[in-house]
């Protein structure tokens, strides 16, 4: 793979990347138009969401930052691109264009004053894994084997002008009304910028090792302040294979089954005991160890998750609720769902919407046991998806809906059951986590 000496990283440079793209994307739709002449309908549809795909991640890609963050955010939903942008926007986990050398060590430099060669005994020049914000490089130091994360130059920097780009494509394929809707890119904006601070990544990093240092089947790494600094972070380094390698492989029934109690266990310790998430549950941040234990690699997003969010929607998770409509109700508009200026026609389309929901997505809560290798709890999730997607009335009524703390619980569980999907865990029990409440 080639590397990269520069990065975009002006409003104008990044923005004239995009709008490339855009016009390699208004060719593909002339190619497309002729297709269709010529074609099979679908076939011709299928090249064109191949072709944009291409176009798009290729120039996110160059971009990286933000820009590419939110194409490998959008990955993680398998049920809402055509799976041409999913298969594509996934490379963000980890197969994107790395740095040069000569980069590298400029920022070494900058940072340090040194470059890497003089701080650590060796240093590889080429990045063993390159994603969005960051790419890593392998290191010793007093017989130590290490992992040294190096972030993109100008990260941080362009967080607020690629938001600011990627709002009005977000808000048309989403529906987003502009009245209402700041407050979920100021979300994610901050989110955006914790991730981009490698001494808050560091502090969060060794406080999660610790707090969940008991689990069973799961490492961390150990953090080394003194190789690291708000664009340089430096761990151990971890020996596994990558979660998407690992699901490719022959693997036991009990072999990915303990796995996925592994994760389902760490993912409601967080929640549940915590109240803070690793809400950035894609393979990328995992690997497997020879000895199937799970070893978390990247605590660059958090959520902290208030009590008055947590209470809510737990209460919502337990079927007997849903099932009062008073209470349901109630619940709803505390979760900020329903709202004093909905109309008649909004109130009962959005109660009926999010009963639909939450009565699919919470029936592993409601369960003793839980078996995601279940292809048709998953297929009932994309027709649901789609058939919503549909609806007229959806795009006449304001869905700017729910609190700004949904954002980010629901992309972690979008995550966490696509990955316990891809493990075909089976027989997951669901409140295992009690175990190890201290």
């Amino acid at each position: 793979m080639k590397t990269l000496n520069s990065i975009p990283t002006s409003k104008i440079g990044r923005a004239g990347n995009l709008l490339k793209a855009g016009a390699k994307v208004g060719i593909n739709y002339i190619k497309y138009y002729g297709e269709k002449l010529t074609k099979d309908e679908a076939e011709a549809r299928a090249n064109l969401h191949e072709q944009n795909a291409t176009d798009i991640y290729d120039s996110l890609k160059e971009l990286k930052g933000s820009a590419l963050k939110v194409a490998q955010m959008l990955s993680m939903e398998k049920n809402l691109l055509p799976a041409a942008y999913v298969d594509k926007f996934s490379l963000s986990q980890f197969s994107v264009p790395p740095l040069s050398a000569a980069l590298v060590r400029k920022t070494f430099r900058q940072y340090f004053g040194k470059n890497p060669e003089d701080i650590f005994d060796s240093f590889s020049p080429e990045s063993i894994n390159a994603a969005s914000i960051g790419q890593v490089h392998q290191a010793t130091k007093s017989g130590k084997k290490l992992a040294v994360k190096i972030q993109y130059p100008g990260v941080k920097e362009s967080i607020s002008s690629d938001l600011k780009m990627v709002k009005p494509i977000a808000m048309k394929m989403f529906n987003i009304r502009k009245e209402g809707s700041e407050k979920y890119f100021e979300e994610v904006e901050q989110k955006l910028f914790e991730e981009t601070d490698y001494v808050l990544e560091l502090k969060r990093s060794r406080q999660f090792a610790k707090d969940c240092a008991h689990l069973p089947n799961i490492k961390f790494p150990d953090y080394y302040p003194e190789y690291s600094c708000e664009k340089i972070l430096t761990m151990d380094w971890m020996d596994g294979i990558h979660f998407s390698e690992y699901v490719r492989k022959e693997q036991t029934e009990a072999d990915r089954n303990l796995l996925g109690q592994t994760f389902w266990d760490f993912y409601m310790y967080q929640l549940h005991v915590l109240r803070k998430l690793h809400a950035d549950p894609h393979p990328g941040n995992f690997l497997i160890s020879p000895n199937n234990e799970l070893l978390v690699i990247d605590f660059g997003c958090i959520k902290e998750i208030p009590a008055d969010f947590y209470k809510p929607y737990f209460e919502l998770a337990d079927q007997k609720n849903l099932k009062n409509s008073s209470l349901f109700e109630e619940k709803l508009y505390e979760l900020e769902i329903l709202t004093a200026e909905d109309s008649p026609e909004e109130k009962a389309y959005f109660k009926q919407l999010f009963y639909d929901l939450l009565e699919l997505f919470t029936r592993p809560f409601n369960v003793e046991r839980f078996d995601f290798s279940d292809e048709q709890f998953f297929g009932e999730i994309a027709a649901l998806g789609q058939q919503y997607a549909k609806l007229s009335e959806m795009r006449n009524f304001n869905t700017n809906r729910g609190s700004r703390h949904f954002i980010y619980m629901n992309r972690t569980f979008f995550g966490l059951y696509n990955m316990m999907h891809e493990l075909k865990a089976t027989h997951i029990t669901i409140n295992n986590f009690e175990k190890f409440k201290k």
